[in-house]
């Protein structure tokens, strides 16, 4: 039997200057993230899947990579970390005061079509705001996500705004069947301009037609909001994210915000204010995240809730490959010497000196150069020397 040595469809290795990269990606979060007040949690990469599907998880079925445990019961790999914590919130934390500011550093599991190249693990560091509502708990976690791309190191982004409210009282007045509903909102979200015009043909009477053909077109700066109040009408929506985008502009963020209220994906699963944050040489949104104020409910705690997740890997492809450090010294040493060898690597400059497992002198200066270190560092019986390879 021929040994497979590749790794399944949708996993991969990563090696050296990409591991460097997602892990600078997630220091600099998590730094970020414990500045602002959030506390780490974790939770089991499997979960049943009845968690998922009682609370109307944002991810479909067929996108969750499906175990089971030893009872035959039904598992998921983790599809994403917001639903795990809101369990945890409104059990493990409910004796805790609200808001309660979370954040975790985890991988999530997504399933794709057979053969389609996509990525099936995707680490993600996130926050969660649990328990405040309103526009200053608004305010802060857009704020935050705008600052998660700055301090990552991004030197061109913005992050786009919308709001559900926005497509959900447009969309009613249409009084479309559900199946019609779900097949409009994935037009707009795709900015299917063509299939939208045949779609809406028959509905030209109808004012809210017109709205929804130019939602998908909706995107820019704040002249969007106008347009957008023209077409719909006033619309607490549209008030409420032109209030957000004063405060946001009169604390230096207006100009790294844009808004899209062409942005109605999963929109059951949102409440309120939604938003993506883009990265100049990503393909798609490196970060995404929103309002959710029905979901901690699930679990037996009333809260309000928003949050966000950076995709790491995404965002760390964005940034200048880290070049590991150079290897310049080989420390070689004699029976009795490892303190001072290991005491010589540990004070030099990470990556830059490594022991050397050879016995004998000749060997380590042959392993310097095979691996192109200028000297070779000796500690035996004659003190400690530095001999040039």
């Amino acid at each position: 039997m021929k040994l497979t040595v590749n790794t399944p469809e949708g996993t991969r290795d990563r090696l050296f200057a990409e591991c460097m990269g997602r892990r600078q990606v997630q220091e600099r979060l998590i730094r970020l993230f414990r500045q602002r007040g959030y506390r780490e949690v974790s939770t089991p990469e499997t979960e049943f899947y009845d968690l998922f599907a009682r609370s109307g998880s944002a991810i479909p079925q067929e996108q969750m990579v499906q175990v089971f445990d030893q009872s035959g019961k039904l598992c998921v790999m983790r599809p994403d970390s917001t639903t795990p914590i809101a369990r945890v919130a409104a059990t493990k934390l409910r004796a805790l005061p609200l808001p309660q500011r979370l954040y975790y550093d985890q991988t999530v599991y997504r399933a794709g079509p057979a053969h389609s190249g996509g990525n099936r693990e995707l680490p993600q560091c996130g926050v969660e705001l649990i328990g405040a509502a309103g526009m200053k708990a608004d305010l802060e976690m857009v704020a935050t996500a705008v600052d998660a791309l700055r301090v990552c190191g991004a030197s061109r982004f913005h992050v786009e705004l919308g709001h559900a409210g926005f497509f959900r009282d447009v969309a009613a007045r249409m009084e479309l069947e559900e199946g019609e509903m779900e097949r409009m909102r994935a037009l707009i979200e795709g900015k299917n301009f063509a299939a939208l015009r045949d779609m809406f043909a028959p509905f030209r009477e109808n004012p809210a037609s017109a709205a929804l053909l130019r939602l998908s077109r909706l995107f820019g700066g704040p002249e969007v909001l106008d347009e957008a109040e023209a077409l719909a009408g006033e619309t607490e929506a549209v008030e409420y994210l032109r209030a957000l985008y004063g405060e946001l502009s009169a604390a230096g963020y207006g100009a790294l915000v844009r808004f899209d209220l062409g942005m109605v994906h999963q929109i059951d699963y949102y409440t309120g204010v939604v938003f993506r944050g883009y990265v100049e040489g990503a393909g798609d949104a490196v970060l995404s995240g929103g309002r959710y104020d029905s979901l901690v409910g699930v679990f037996g705690r009333e809260a309000q809730a928003t949050g966000f997740a950076v995709d790491v890997d995404a965002m760390a492809r964005t940034l200048p490959e880290a070049a590991p450090s150079a290897l310049d010294t080989v420390v070689h040493y004699a029976p009795g010497y490892l303190a001072k060898a290991l005491e010589a690597v540990d004070s030099r400059p990470a990556g830059t000196c490594e022991l050397s497992p050879c016995r004998t002198l000749e060997s380590s200066c042959s392993l310097a150069r095979e691996k192109g270190a200028k000297t070779v560092l000796v500690f035996d019986v004659t003190g400690e020397r530095v001999v040039k390879v």
